[in-house]
């Protein structure tokens, strides 16, 4: 092979530049459009923040009660969509509710207690940095209490009023729970003196562990059934659970409560347990965030919470919970949306970041190319004329040359018109714009050509002098 033949050939030079000149005039075109874009969606990014943080606090309660089960089944469901739950344990509700208010403990939600912010109905709601997400579960008040403490303490009679227990040896909950806020609540009711009760506040398992020894005689817990020491004392042989027949009436002056009915053998059917119906008041459990949770943390734990909490339950129709109503907190605005619109429908094709990601960002991607399509059509007359500029500003020069032909020396001009011809010679532009710049260059050497034309005659007038 030829040493001609392995070197690239001019013409394959020059269009490897053209091809290069045009792309980037292309590019150069395209440029502040793209670049404007890609601001846009930069800014609604940091603005909407689509991606959600990995890691999510729940702060549950005691490790035995109904909100630690709860808060590993919500641990679980989360985990699939790649959210990471810390449980902390707490309490219960009061703690929970004084974490969620307080910025710094890193809690972003939280079960807390009907009744438990204290505030009534005709209130408005507390600007304390807490929002609800719904209502989630009954909470029933179960007394449960020592049959033959009944019989000892009352003659043999059973215990069918809060005020017969004076002298007993009663717990009330753990400091930090919602339960010993709302039995003084219930003791004001029924003009209970307090000071007239052995009360304790031992945590829940202590608490069950004295009471089958014999050592209480009657403990209270707020609680869903699904905790497992409900369960348990609910089977208990000699442990009696407290009727509140006027569980209506106390409806209706505490209108967190809601009265609920335990079916005769709903615990066990075979053994017929409980065997005849209880009635009791059950405040509405809710689920509580921080109203800065990011929203698409909101939305999860609000499916999230249908999935757990959403199947028929002891004192619950299939799809009663979760709702919007029977909170005490204003609904954050996320959670209503779910509420309106249930799950979107890309989460029924998408993973949840893919999903989410699409959701908040749309109507921002709709709104840039709005943008962006009008402004495609003004950007680039604009880089056209700079472009051609490059071309079009050396008229002004050649101009100037060709209008001081014979009012200034030859030799001068001709140095400036090489001068500009060398130039000239250096201007890139794309190929479409090529007809512009031969045109240019042929006028230099048409002004060439005249300059010249001229200095000859100049010159044969002078000889024939």
């Amino acid at each position: 092979m030829s040493p001609d033949a392995a070197s690239p050939r001019p013409d394959d030079e020059h269009g490897a530049r053209s091809l290069w000149q045009s792309l980037r005039g292309f590019v150069v075109a395209q440029l502040p459009l793209l670049l404007l874009v890609l601001a846009a969606l930069a800014a609604a990014y940091v603005v909407l923040q689509p991606t959600p943080p990995k890691r999510l606090t729940l702060a549950t309660g005691g490790a035995q009660g109904a909100y630690a089960e709860f808060g590993r089944r919500y641990a679980d469901a989360l985990r699939a969509h790649g959210i990471e739950v810390v449980l902390r344990e707490t309490g219960g509700a009061a703690d929970n509710l004084a974490l969620l208010r307080d910025a710094a403990s890193g809690v972003d939600a939280a079960f807390v207690q009907g009744g438990s912010s204290g505030k009534r109905p005709v209130d408005e709601p507390a600007d304390d940095g807490v929002a609800s997400l719904g209502s989630v579960f009954h909470e029933p008040v179960w007394l449960f209490y020592r049959e033959d403490s009944a019989k000892r303490l009352l003659g043999g009679a059973a215990l069918t009023n809060p005020a017969q227990l004076a002298g007993w040896r009663l717990n009330v909950g753990a400091p930090g729970s919602g339960v010993p806020p709302l039995m003084h609540r219930l003791f004001d009711a029924y003009r209970v003196d307090v000071d007239a009760l052995r009360l304790s506040q031992l945590p829940l398992t202590p608490a069950v562990v004295e009471l089958l020894d014999g050592r209480l005689d009657a403990l209270v817990v707020a609680s869903a059934p699904e905790a497992p020491m409900v369960q348990m004392l609910l089977l208990t042989p000699g442990i009696a659970l407290f009727d509140f027949a006027q569980a209506e009436a106390l409806s209706r002056r505490f209108p967190f409560m809601t009265p609920v009915v335990l079916p005769r053998g709903v615990v066990d059917l075979a053994a017929d347990r409980p065997p005849a119906d209880v009635r009791l008041v059950a405040p509405a459990a809710s689920l509580l965030a921080r109203d800065t949770l990011h929203p698409a943390l909101v939305q999860l734990l609000v499916q999230t919470a249908r999935q757990v909490h959403g199947d028929a339950g002891w004192f619950q129709h299939a799809g009663e919970f979760p709702k919007p109503e029977a909170t005490e907190w204003p609904l954050a605005t996320e959670a209503q949306r779910v509420y309106r619109g249930g799950t979107p429908w890309l989460q029924r094709y998408l993973p949840f970041w893919a999903a989410n990601l699409i959701d908040r960002m749309w109507l921002v991607v709709v709104s840039v190319i709005a943008i962006a399509l009008p402004l495609s059509r003004v950007l680039p007359p604009l880089v056209e004329f700079r472009i051609r500029s490059r071309v079009f500003r050396w008229y002004a020069q050649l101009r100037a040359v060709e209008d001081a032909v014979g009012s200034r020396p030859a030799a001068e001009l001709l140095h400036r018109l090489d001068d500009i011809d060398r130039r000239v010679e250096h201007i890139a532009v794309p190929l479409s714009y090529a007809d512009e710049l031969y045109a240019l260059r042929s006028h230099i050497q048409m002004v060439r050509r005249r300059l010249q034309s001229h200095d000859r005659g100049t010159a044969n007038t002078g000889d024939a002098s």
